[in-house]
């Protein structure tokens, strides 16, 4: 049964701030995953307290790196946000499991929230999903 609900259309202030929160989401997750792939000492130390083998730095680089790409994709980044959601509720459990202070522990949540307000001020197929006016 299709819906009858018509999202508004997008105005040029809200793709703009859209597309600007969504490319700075990008911008820091990339540096992330880069600085696993690079296996930098900070992030390396970070798998120590956690409890991930070094092992996997690599491996979790490039997982994130794939669903920054799938986000990127303007036809795919609902299917990167959901991507994207799940592994940063996994960095929320794994900061939560750890003992990590609120901020560290909640830091990801807030780049969830941005990664889905960047796609849904920026988003018709979205905004027809989740109307906020009824």
């Amino acid at each position: 049964m299709p819906s009858t609900t018509q999202a508004a259309p997008v105005t040029k202030a809200s793709l703009w701030t859209g597309r600007i929160i969504s490319a700075l989401a990008i911008l820091f997750l990339v540096f992330d995953s880069v600085t696993k792939l690079m296996k930098i000492a900070p992030v390396m130390e970070a798998f120590a307290r956690l409890g991930y083998p070094e092992s996997l730095a690599r491996e979790i680089g490039i997982i994130l790196l794939v669903c920054i790409v799938i986000y990127a994709i303007p036809p795919t980044s609902i299917l990167g946000a959901i991507l994207l959601t799940g592994y940063l509720g996994g960095a929320t459990d794994a900061n939560l499991r750890a003992g990590d202070p609120l901020f560290e522990t909640i830091f990801p949540v807030i780049f969830g929230v941005l990664i889905w307000a960047g796609i849904f001020l920026r988003d018709n197929r979205l905004r027809a999903l989740i109307p906020l006016r009824s």
